[in-house]
C-alpha cells in the first residue's frame, strides 16, 4: 500500500470508543450476598475471562471499516524518461605522425596518448564535473591510417568503448598500414551513422532493462587528424555524402601550429590540411577547430559538447489500485467472530 486517497476519514476513529463504551454496559445482574466468605473459593469461569473479547473484536471491525473508507491504494506506474540524444562517430587519426610529441600536463607526450586522454574525458566527463559526460548518447569509434577500421560500433554504454580506445596504436612508420585516409574514414563513419536507427533498435531488442526511450536528435562526426589526405577516396565526396544524410562534421586539426611559430625542424614536416577540413565542415554545417596542445584540444571537445546537447524529458504515469477489499474482509471476519462469541460461546444465561 502506498497511500490513502481520503485520509481525512480517519477522524471517524474518535467515535469508536464512544460506540464501544455504554454507561449501562458495566452493570451486571446477580444476587446480593452478605457472606463474602462463601464466595471466596469460587473461581472465574472461562466465559468470565473472555468477556472483554467481543468489544475488542467490535472495535477492530469498526477500525477496519474506517480504514476501508479511507481508500487505501497501491500505485501502479513509473516515471518514463524520453531522451533526445546524439549519435557521435569519433574518427581518430592513428598514422605514424601521431607519435609526434606535444605538451601535456607540464611535460611532453605523443599526440595519440593526449588524444586518448582527452577523448576519454569527452566520453566520461571530467572527474570533477561528471555532468559533462555523454552518458546515454550513442558513440562509436573509427581509427584510420591508410585504411579505416571500426574499433567500436555505436553503443550507448561506454565502458567497452573507453577500453577499446586505450588499445588504439599508431601505424608503424613506413609500413603498408601507414598513411592518412581521411576520405575513407569519413565515408565509413557516415555509413555507420546512416544506419544508426537500426543499430539503436538492435540494442533495444537485446536490452532487458527499462532504459529511457531514446531518439536520435542529431548525427555528428568528430574527425581528428594531424596530416594531409594521401589516399584514393576523396574527402570532399565523402563529406558531400554525409551532408546529404544530415550528418555534421566537426573537424579538428591537431598540431596545427601557425607557420611563423614552427621551429626550423618542423618547416618541412607535413601540416594539417586546414582548407580541406574547413571545407568539409562547411559543407555539412559543422565547424573546424585547431588544437596545438592538450589544453586547446580539451577546449575543442568541450566546445563540441556544448554544441551537441542531449535533452532528457521525464513524464510520470501513475495509476492506483484500490485495496479497500482487504480491510473490509478483515472487518467482516472480526464482526462474524464477535457475533459467534456473543450469541453462542459467551452468551449470558438467564
Amino acid at each position: 500500500m502506498d497511500r490513502f486517497a481520503w485520509p481525512w476519514v480517519f477522524v471517524l476513529l474518535v467515535a469508536v470508543p464512544l460506540v464501544l463504551w455504554r454507561p449501562g454496559r458495566a452493570r451486571l445482574g446477580g444476587a446480593m450476598h452478605t457472606r463474602y466468605d462463601l464466595l471466596a473459593d469460587v473461581g472465574c469461569s472461562w466465559r468470565t475471562r473472555l468477556t472483554w473479547l467481543p468489544p475488542v473484536l467490535r472495535g477492530v471491525c469498526l477500525t477496519l471499516c474506517v480504514s476501508a473508507l479511507a481508500r487505501p491504494q497501491e500505485s501502479q506506474g513509473s516515471v518514463r524518461s524520453s531522451m533526445e540524444g546524439v549519435a557521435i562517430q569519433l574518427v581518430v587519426d592513428r598514422s605514424s605522425s601521431m607519435e609526434a610529441q606535444m605538451s601535456y600536463a607540464g611535460g611532453q607526450t605523443s599526440r595519440i596518448e593526449v588524444v586518448k586522454q582527452v577523448v576519454r574525458e569527452f566520453i566520461e566527463g571530467e572527474p570533477s564535473e561528471p555532468t559533462t559526460s555523454r552518458a546515454g548518447d550513442m558513440i562509436g569509434l573509427i581509427a584510420f591510417a591508410r585504411y579505416a577500421d571500426t574499433v567500436c560500433p555505436l553503443v550507448r554504454t561506454h565502458a567497452a568503448l573507453v577500453e577499446l580506445l586505450e588499445q588504439v596504436e599508431t601505424a608503424p612508420r613506413g609500413s603498408s598500414e601507414d598513411g592518412t585516409g581521411i576520405g575513407a574514414a569519413i565515408a565509413l563513419a557516415a555509413a555507420r551513422l546512416k544506419n544508426a536507427e537500426a543499430e539503436l533498435q538492435r540494442s533495444i531488442d537485446r536490452s532487458s532493462d527499462a532504459a529511457p526511450e531514446f531518439k536520435i536528435a542529431s548525427k555528428v562526426i568528430v574527425l581528428l587528424t594531424d596530416g594531409v589526405e594521401n589516399q584514393n577516396v576523396s574527402p570532399i565526396e565523402a563529406a558531400r555524402l554525409a551532408g546529404e544524410w544530415g550528418i555534421r562534421i566537426y573537424a579538428i586539426g591537431i598540431g596545427d601550429t601557425p607557420r611563423e611559430q614552427r621551429s626550423i625542424f618542423d618547416l618541412g614536416a607535413p601540416q594539417v590540411d586546414t582548407r580541406l577540413l574547413e571545407e568539409m565542415a562547411r559543407m555539412t554545417d559543422g565547424q573546424y577547430f585547431s588544437a596545438s596542445d592538450a589544453d586547446s584540444l580539451r577546449q575543442v571537445y568541450q566546445r563540441i559538447g556544448d554544441l551537441e546537447k542531449t535533452r532528457i524529458e521525464s513524464a510520470q504515469f501513475i495509476d492506483y489500485r484500490e485495496l479497500y477489499r482487504q480491510p473490509l474482509i478483515g472487518a467482516l471476519l472480526a464482526l462474524s467472530l464477535e457475533v459467534v462469541l456473543s450469541t453462542l460461546l459467551l452468551r449470558r444465561s438467564a
